[in-house]
């Protein structure tokens, strides 16, 4: 449970101590797995914390191997969703978060799954789209500073000029680590993937951040 909140906060720019917080995850994770082998929430964590270190393809089985263990893990099905993206089979990725929302309607996490289900539309600039589910993403779970991000770049693609500099100021303030900073600093942490996904991200995500006014260093 430690190490998923530390690689969550990790990956969410919520810390100024990212790469500490990753190490000691993954040494807490192979630590559960080393005690439990066939433990399905111990290869969820150990998937999230290999998303962290943007080791995608790895993260793959890791997620896989828990949903095996227990089908029903709702987490796992959303923690495929985003390797999936970063690895480049970008169709696959609602699917998974609808079948998600089907299993657990209510679940405290759902703003996530609304929020990936946002970010799909807008890498794939179905903007309109985009924003209907970010909002919802982002209603649910307004402290995250990515969603506050993503809603900037989707309104400055839409022409939405003053909300998308609200989005982006927001995200700065929740931002403690210094993430949204720059084009340079978010470049810098989860957006890697493949070149399909790279490519993607440069056409929408970091145009419309370009757009909402963030700088590129």
């Amino acid at each position: 449970m430690l190490a998923i909140a530390l690689a969550a906060r990790a990956l969410d720019g919520m810390t100024d101590s990212a790469a500490a917080d990753i190490a000691r995850a993954e040494g807490l994770v192979d630590q559960a797995l080393a005690a439990s082998p066939r433990n399905a929430y111990a290869h969820l964590v150990k998937g999230q914390v290999l998303q962290a270190q943007n080791r995608w393809e790895e993260a793959v089985p890791e997620t896989e191997a828990a949903l095996a263990l227990d089908r029903n893990m709702v987490a796992a099905l959303h923690y495929l969703g985003w390797c999936k993206l970063f690895t480049g089979s970008i169709e696959e990725v609602i699917p998974l978060e609808e079948q998600a929302i089907r299993l657990s309607p209510r679940d405290p996490d759902i703003g996530s799954w609304y929020d990936l289900i946002g970010t799909v539309h807008l890498l794939q600039s179905r903007t309109d789209e985009a924003i209907v589910w970010l909002e919802k993403g982002r209603s649910v779970q307004p402290d995250v500073p990515s969603r506050h991000s993503r809603l900037a770049a989707a309104y400055a693609l839409r022409g939405e000029t003053e909300r998308a500099a609200t989005e982006l100021a927001e995200a700065r303030w929740l931002d403690v680590g210094g993430l949204f900073s720059s084009i340079a600093q978010v470049k810098a942490g989860r957006w890697r993937g493949v070149p399909k996904t790279r490519a993607l991200f440069e056409a929408t995500y970091f145009a419309g951040l370009r757009k909402a006014g963030m700088p590129e260093e």
